[in-house]
């Protein structure tokens, strides 16, 4: 339960939902006109915290420096608009207690318990103080599409030379002296006559054919890369200026 004593630490705070998930910083404080509790506080979310939106603290928690709420964030973000600038009215205050679910009496008391005018808006439960807020910068990212890579397999023609070993036949003239082993043939016949004898030459000659074969497989893969950007944005933070008849103060 957030009360009175965690008021000072909830300006700027991180407001999570109940998923665990940051919706956004807190920008202003609304507590109990009656009891001085926080009641409510509006969250800024968006780049750069542009838009703000009521949050009930009810059944809320506070630890270390953040507030952990009992409303999902899509919940919390389509939240009824309402101004942070001041009190808020009863009309605005029946239309955000609808739109939660939470109850309401209904009577000029119970609005004022849950309703905020400017003696309790931003206060610390003291009617001598009051709490001091700034804006931060929240900078967050999304993902969008920057361009397109694809696979395209075409067709070239290159030349290529291979050495291919070949083999041919060539006429060689064989001479024998006449001996008692050949002599019977070289008798035989008439003695004096013409002849002719023809041999047939061969010789390999190189063929070129082709054929298809897998050399390796490419496929499309994507890899985050992580790098830092720096972004910036203007925020605006009060200023409490002390008048009196003791001193002057600014901070």
């Amino acid at each position: 339960m957030i009360t009175q004593n965690d008021i000072a630490r909830l300006a700027g705070a991180d407001v999570y939902d109940t998923d665990g998930d940051k919706v956004g910083s807190v920008g202003e404080v609304y507590l109990d006109a009656q009891g001085g509790d926080p009641k409510w506080v509006t969250v800024r979310t968006g780049l750069f915290g542009t838009k703000e939106t009521f949050v009930p603290l009810q059944a809320a928690s506070y630890s270390g420096d953040r507030i952990t709420v009992s409303y999902p964030k899509g919940k919390i973000k389509d939240a009824p608009r309402i101004d942070a600038d001041g009190a808020v009215s009863p009309a605005e205050e029946v239309e955000l207690y609808t739109y939660y679910g939470l109850r309401d009496s209904g009577n000029a008391e119970g609005r004022h318990a849950a309703g905020y005018d400017d003696s309790y808006h931003d206060s610390t439960g003291d009617s001598g103080s009051m709490t001091r807020s700034e804006e931060k910068l929240v900078a967050d990212t999304r993902t969008e599409e920057v361009g397109k890579a694809r696979l395209r397999k075409y067709v070239v023609t290159e030349q290529q030379s291979v050495s291919v070993p070949v083999a041919r036949e060539e006429v060689r003239l064989e001479r024998e002296p006449i001996t008692d082993a050949n002599a019977g043939d070289a008798y035989d016949g008439p003695e004096i006559t013409e002849a002719e004898h023809e041999v047939t030459l061969r010789a390999e000659r190189p063929v070129v054919n082709t054929e298809a074969v897998p050399v390796e497989r490419v496929r499309l893969g994507t890899e985050t890369v992580r790098d830092e950007e720096t972004v910036s944005g203007q925020v605006r933070k009060e200023q409490i200026e002390f008048d009196g008849d003791k001193g002057r103060d600014r901070r």
